[in-house]
């Protein structure tokens, strides 16, 4: 199993189950499936919803003696309603407590964007806070003081552009150690990995298939499949493989860690298996090619007219 290394010396695996959009009662089978598959990264958030089911799972699996704590890898993400600093504290010891843990192997910030604290998803502009009232680095030294309380290890930030990362990075005592972002051949991320490598950090790929399953209200009218693109249906076709595996091992490739979600327990164990698709130079930069800049999550759920908040200020 591939793994990235960090300065003290803690391995991830590189490969992880992500639960986004895992429903209720499928998330405990598929992080039960995952385990027993070899599985020993999941990637969670509160967010999410059902980080208890999530524990409920991983407690029975640490009771079995399937695998010990020390065996898996957990994440987790602190929601834009808990940024300051001493509710990042709360939503973490909410995380652990949902998820029956003592500690956190990493802790992200899931979106550079405050709202309130008493609501849980904003719908109106009225329901953000501003970064000039409530800054990241604010919500940092919450991360920050996670780490000194020893309840997490690591700490980093997910959908974080450029601009938001380097000032982070300027104003941390502990830096930043990954940024989770979405990533796959349609949208590669060049620009944003080589910033993460200059800075010691790693990147982390969602929606590395495409997230076909998401709801409506996150997708285009006609936009592109990846699962099906000739390119990735050849290769795979090639190597006796699936279009899945072909995403998933080109991620591993290019040194980034990737959690595709499955809840189906096939699908899970196949995911698991394209660890050992190799692919070529060759094949690697075909797939390169194949990069448009384009985004399946947008984050136009976000942006509301009045709002602080603008695509190009998220993603700068």
């Amino acid at each position: 199993m591939r793994t990235l290394q960090f300065k003290n010396n803690d391995h991830m695996p590189a490969f992880g189950l992500g639960t986004w959009k895992s429903a209720e009662g499928d998330v405990y089978n598929a992080v039960k499936t995952a385990i027993k598959a070899g599985y020993r990264h999941i990637d969670c958030a509160a967010a999410y919803g059902n980080e208890k089911e999530v524990g409920k799972a991983l407690s029975e699996l640490f009771e079995e003696g399937v695998v010990t704590r020390e065996d898996v890898w957990v994440t987790s993400k602190v929601w834009s309603n808990m940024h300051a600093k001493n509710d990042v504290i709360l939503a973490l010891k909410q995380t652990l407590s949902d998820l029956q843990l003592e500690y956190l192997d990493l802790y992200l910030i899931h979106w550079p964007i405050a709202q309130k604290k008493e609501i849980p998803f904003v719908s109106k502009v009225e329901d953000f806070i501003s970064l000039e009232d409530l800054p990241n680095e604010l919500t940092w030294e919450g991360m920050e003081k996670g780490v000194e309380l020893g309840l997490v290890k690591h700490i980093g930030v997910s959908n974080f552009g450029p601009k938001a990362l380097k000032q982070l990075i300027s104003n941390s005592k502990i830096k930043p150690e990954i940024n989770q972002v979405e990533s796959h051949p349609y949208y590669q991320q060049n620009n944003m990995l080589a910033l993460c490598k200059a800075n010691d950090m790693h990147l982390t790929a969602y929606a590395p298939l495409g997230s076909g399953d998401r709801a409506a209200k996150f997708k285009a009218e006609n936009e592109p499949r990846l699962l099906e693109d000739p390119v990735i249906t050849e290769i795979a076709k090639s190597k006796n493989a699936t279009s899945g595996q072909i995403l998933i091992s080109w991620a591993l490739h290019r040194g980034t860690s990737v959690i595709p979600k499955s809840v189906n327990p096939s699908r899970i164990v196949q995911n698991y298996e394209a660890q050992a698709v190799e692919l070529s130079d060759s094949e690697m930069n075909t797939i390169a090619a194949l990069d448009m800049n384009y985004r399946f999550l947008t984050g136009e759920h976000w942006v509301y007219e009045g709002s602080p908040y603008t695509l190009d200020s998220i993603w700068a």
